[in-house]
């Protein structure tokens, strides 16, 4: 099978960790054992979550009193594509000693009149109590809002339309190259109107970008990876329960947080209800498990995995 794989940016940095290289580095590696195992059965595309990298440097960049302005999320997420896409391609090739692993740093297409622009609701950085988060807020120009117990920034995130590089990584895959692009959901760009790109201000869901390039690649699976075995009915509440098998149709009708589990649901759902084929939300050391449906949440357009008629 042709899998794409969208890894939570908790596989390179948890909540409560510190952001010296050490410790994602050796996040990576840990993550890239479950990876390995995945690309020696099957062809894989790896995508990656930016939000604590970009939000880190984009803190570092506006408290530079040597920058006149401070480095736009164009640029801090080619940086962030260019550093995880260097570690993730290393443990690779050290776990698969003889593959072919590809780091890309790519570009993601939006719309320059995107509502998005003028409601910013992705969380990058790290946390923050609410005091000094409006502090930095005023300081700085951000918008910050509640995550959870914490306040973090929030920036705008438009619709991605199209990879750039679609082509390319369709090609490097066919040849058996294990590809790693779209990091942060892509490098953010319109065109202008002489059909040149320009990078701009945002930070795309990865989620989204991954369902769209799934689609493009015409892969078999989707799998967007994260730190929670399945998405929850009712989370938060007495009546909450696991979600096992199911629809697009049965995930639609529930509610879901907008700033974390709606994103992935919404991508899920979308893939699945575009090609017809497979995808799931799950726990990343579970990958395998996933895939042969005995974990995570597995959809399908008949809610059955392995595919089997309804007739």
């Amino acid at each position: 099978m042709r899998v794409i794989v969208a890894l939570g940016g908790n596989a390179v940095l948890r909540r409560g960790q510190r952001p010296d290289a050490d410790t994602q580095v050796a996040n990576v590696r840990t993550a890239v054992r479950t990876l390995a195992r995945l690309a020696a059965e099957h062809e894989l595309v790896i995508t990656h979550g930016n939000g604590p990298q970009v939000g880190l440097l984009a803190a570092q960049s506006a408290a530079d009193p040597g920058l006149t302005r401070p480095y736009p999320f164009d640029a801090l997420g080619a940086q962030t594509q260019g550093l995880l896409g260097y570690w993730i391609q290393q443990a690779l090739q050290n776990a698969l000693p003889g593959r072919q692993v590809l780091a890309m740093v790519t570009q993601t297409l939006v719309s320059a009149v995107d509502p998005a622009f003028e409601q910013p609701a992705k969380f990058v950085g790290q946390v923050y109590e609410r005091e000094e988060a409006e502090k930095l807020a005023a300081e700085r120009g951000w918008t910050v809002a509640q995550d959870g117990r914490h306040w973090r920034r929030v920036v705008p995130s438009p619709a991605p339309q199209r990879v750039v590089q679609t082509r390319l990584i369709r090609r490097m895959t066919g040849e058996g190259v294990i590809v790693v692009c779209a990091g942060g959901g892509g490098i953010p760009v319109v065109r202008d109107e002489r059909g040149r790109l320009t990078g701009v201000e945002a930070v795309i869901d990865k989620d989204l970008t991954t369902s769209m390039l799934a689609e493009a690649l015409d892969c078999d699976a989707f799998l967007s990876l994260t730190d929670v075995p399945r998405v929850m009915r009712g989370f938060g509440t007495p009546e909450q329960s696991e979600i096992g098998h199911t629809t697009p149709h049965e995930l639609r009708a529930l509610d879901f947080p907008a700033g974390s589990m709606g994103p992935k649901v919404e991508a899920v759902c979308r893939f699945v209800e575009t090609t017809g084929d497979m995808a799931a939300i799950g726990k990343l050391d579970e990958a395998e498990r996933i895939l042969d449906g005995s974990a995570g949440t597995i959809v399908t357009p008949n809610g059955r995995w392995p595919l089997t008629s309804t007739l």
